[in-house]
């Protein structure tokens, strides 16, 4: 069984998580919050992400350029990322730099100054990235279906935000928000690598120990997905679909039995729609299936990019397998292949200390605790092909499928009947 874990809870209640790698000469270490666009009210739409940035612009001690300095002098990679339901700030370095890095992190992330200046010129950068996103329509096509899925709830909203939300954020918003929503309870600090849990708990425990309670934040509202058929017509070389039923929760027990099934329709190059759709007919460069899960909901979808002309033979085929999915079993060498690319990729990823520090604040953030590799093969190989296609059944309904098309066409009745599985 893997091992070398430790965990210690913070008198406030930020937790602590490390993962010994001694083979490894790095560390890679992350900050995260279980905060993201989910949990911004309807005007504060992006304030989550424009804080991500900002939070590398400037502290008490050091600019903007003084950070990117430090890392840089260190040979270091910092970076950040904002979810619908995390934000995470993250770094890695060779092991002798550890004690930089929780300076340079802890720095930043607990006395980020939200320079108004630095703002402005910030702010600029984010609207060019949301009008950056919709000129890729093979990524706003996701974010179409995700309105057309969850209509008002924030799961439908771009992380990004809108150009109206993010022209009216001040310093001082976000620095309130800031104070509001990054509570000790939802933080978790998280390091994997050549490092020792006690030693790298006397670094950080000091400065996250000065993070204090405040008033609670408001609990999350469980969506409802939505029956929708969306056309959305523009000047486009290619006709971009999503396609999307209800999926599983992050935490569901049949999670294992959902990320096989998303292999064996979509999720490799030898799945059923990659090779129905590319390889047999030549309908599609880019066609792939893809799970969403969230605390509490979760949806599974659909995407491929075709030509007008062969719109509706994609879509054929797609809910032909959807169909198929439910009512055929699945044959059990395709299984055991299945099975065998999850835990495959499982174990390469395992090499990378970053990847093994997002999977410890994974753990922690969803399970409270660390679930080994071992734990999660054993419940992968447990899977029948029953229970694949008893989750296909219950997921793959008519009355929860959202279909999103992008790209130069017209008219919406017509898929309607199509999106009979």
């Amino acid at each position: 069984m893997e091992s070398d874990c430790g965990k210690c809870v913070l008198d406030n209640g930020i937790r602590i998580v490390t993962k010994r790698v001694p083979s490894a000469r790095s560390v890679s270490m992350g900050v995260w919050v279980d905060v993201g666009a989910r949990d911004e009210r309807l005007e504060e739409g992006g304030i989550c992400h424009l804080i991500e940035h900002m939070i590398f612009k400037g502290t008490e001690r050091r600019s903007a350029l003084d950070i990117a300095k430090e890392f840089d002098a260190i040979g270091g990679q910092c970076n950040a990322f904002t979810s619908k339901e995390n934000t995470c700030y993250h770094a890695k370095v060779m092991d002798t730099y550890l004690d930089t890095m929780v300076d340079l992190l802890s720095d930043i992330f607990l006395n980020s100054v939200f320079d108004p200046q630095e703002l402005e010129r910030e702010r600029q950068v984010i609207l060019q990235e949301i009008r950056m996103l919709e000129d890729t329509p093979d990524e706003h096509v996701h974010l179409l279906l995700a309105k057309a899925a969850w209509k008002d709830h924030a799961l439908g909203r771009s992380i990004l935000g809108t150009p109206e939300t993010v022209s009216k954020f001040d310093s001082q918003r976000l620095k309130a928000f800031f104070t509001r929503a990054y509570q000790p309870e939802r933080i978790i600090v998280a390091a994997a690598g050549n490092l020792e849990h006690d030693a790298f708990v006397t670094l950080t425990g000091k400065a996250f120990e000065s993070v204090r309670k405040c008033d609670g934040f408001p609990k999350r509202v469980q969506p409802v997905l939505n029956r929708s058929i969306e056309v959305h017509s523009k000047s486009l070389e290619q006709v971009h679909i999503c396609l999307g039923t209800k999926g599983v929760m992050t935490t569901d027990p049949r999670r294992y039995a959902g990320a096989l099934l998303n292999v064996i329709l979509g999720g490799n190059m030898s799945s059923r729609l990659f090779q129905e759709i590319r390889e047999r007919r030549g309908l599609a460069y880019s066609v792939y299936s893809f799970l969403s899960t969230y605390s509490d909901v979760g949806t599974w979808g659909v995407y491929v990019g075709v030509d007008q002309s062969k719109v509706k033979e994609t879509l054929e085929v797609i809910t032909r397998e959807m169909a198929r999915g439910k009512s055929r079993k699945v044959d059990s060498s395709e299984l055991t292949n299945a099975k065998q690319y999850l835990k495959g990729g499982m174990c390469l990823a395992a090499e990378s200390t970053e990847n093994q520090m997002i999977r410890i604040a994974q753990s922690e953030m969803n399970f409270g605790r660390f679930v080994p590799l071992e734990e999660i093969e054993e419940k992968i190989d447990r899977v029948t092909a029953e229970d694949v296609e008893a989750l296909a059944e219950d997921i793959f309904r008519r009355e929860s499928a959202a279909l999103t098309l992008l790209g130069p066409i017209d008219g919406e009745a017509s898929y309607d009947a199509m999106l009979d599985f």
